[in-house]
């Protein structure tokens, strides 16, 4: 069980419900890092009274050290101030709830300090999953999810002595704001229509990717990483109740899932606690009040951000990189109300034909494949 306990994007929504599963634990925080919201973590500082903070910017930075008294915490900023909170000495556990490839580094070096990973950020699972595996393995380092749905099947695995006894992983998608429109009526939605979504809530950018379902493509090739399964043995349904996070399909024809309310500090607490379960601070599941559970298959044609992520996971190497990076600066654009709904799917797919392919690439060659790709979305 975590005792100390860094978080990597304090200030967003996965940070900030981190900490308010940390309110109700014997954990001790030494280390959070934020973007620029300056105001939210200088009351994180007053409350949890960390060792280090890191700021995105060197701006951010100097506007926190004047909020704060004397007495402050060590204040980082950039790349340097991330890679110090992963990987400072006295953090046991690392909460890795930044955004997008800024992750991946950080998440590598707290790996090779042999630290427990709470992963939020599937990007860096995405890009650079095998590099990810396999320095957890060489430093006996633990990657718990956070992700409701890889957490579940995090759960249901716990039924199995072995992956040569499941059949297949399947994750439940709450179809976003979108499910059962027309690709002529999706031509029109706004940057206001992606940004509600049913269930959850959360940061813009992963509920635009909810919106154009890429955010459940990236999901499967972070199951493919973390479980270790070819794309075949990883499937997906839309679930609009978001109560079954996910289940697991034994050879015998068993089928184990893991349900709950849709709160993120359930599966929060388990990556902190594990491998013990303690009490919530969320609701729990009454059966007899909550709605008819449906199901229902993913349309490719409607929301082909899905489909490219699939296609992605086939090829592996650079190819999944050089999609995520253009996905995030095409998501980027279109919450800038720059281009459209279908321009997202559109620049995604052009900067993944543009880039070249590497199949067993190097981290450095994951970075530039990441590099050139929103070079090309940024340029056209």
């Amino acid at each position: 069980m975590t005792q100390v306990l860094s978080i990597l994007g304090s200030t967003g929504s996965i940070g900030r419900q981190t900490l308010d599963v940390v309110r109700h634990l014997p954990v001790k925080v030494v280390a959070l890092t934020a973007g620029t919201n300056v105001d939210r973590m200088a009351e994180q500082v007053a409350e949890f009274h960390p060792r280090l903070v890191s700021m995105a910017t060197k701006d951010a930075a100097e506007a926190l050290q004047r909020r704060l008294p004397m007495s402050a915490p060590e204040i980082l900023w950039g790349e340097d101030g991330l890679l110090a909170a992963a990987a400072i000495d006295e953090a046991d556990t690392v909460i890795t709830a930044v955004v997008g490839m800024v992750g991946l580094r950080p998440t590598l070096a707290a790996l090779r300090r042999g630290k427990r990973i709470g992963l939020a950020n599937k990007e860096t699972m995405v890009c650079a999953g095998e590099l990810v595996m396999e320095t957890a393995r060489a430093n006996g380092a633990d990657i718990i999810p956070v992700d409701s749905e890889h957490s579940a099947i995090f759960q249901c695995l716990m039924g199995s002595r072995g992956r040569e006894e499941v059949k297949r992983v399947i994750l439940t998608c709450s179809g976003g704001p979108f499910f059962g429109m027309t690709r002529e009526a999706l031509a029109h939605v706004t940057r206001d229509d992606a940004l509600r979504h049913p269930n959850w809530k959360m940061g813009e950018k992963i509920t635009v990717d909810c919106a154009t379902l890429m955010n459940k493509g990236l999901e499967v090739i972070e199951a493919m990483r973390l479980y270790e399964l070819p794309p075949e043995q990883v499937d997906v349904v839309i679930h609009r109740q978001s109560i079954v996070h996910s289940l697991v399909e034994f050879v015998d024809g068993a089928m184990l899932a893991q349900l709950g309310v849709p709160d993120m500090r359930i599966p929060i607490q388990l990556a902190l606690t594990y491998p013990n379960r303690v009490d919530n601070p969320a609701s729990g599941l009454d059966l007899l009040s909550c709605p008819p559970l449906t199901f229902a298959a993913p349309d490719p044609e409607v929301f082909p951000c899905f489909a490219i992520a699939r296609a992605a996971a086939r090829q592996g190497g650079t190819a999944c990189a050089a999609m995520n990076g253009a996905n995030e600066v095409a998501v980027e654009r279109f919450l800038r109300r720059q281009i459209g709904f279908y321009d997202i799917p559109d620049l995604v797919q052009r900067a993944m034909d543009a880039v070249p392919f590497v199949k067993d690439p190097t981290l450095e060659q994951i970075l530039e494949a990441d590099r050139l790709a929103r070079a090309v979305i940024s340029e056209n």
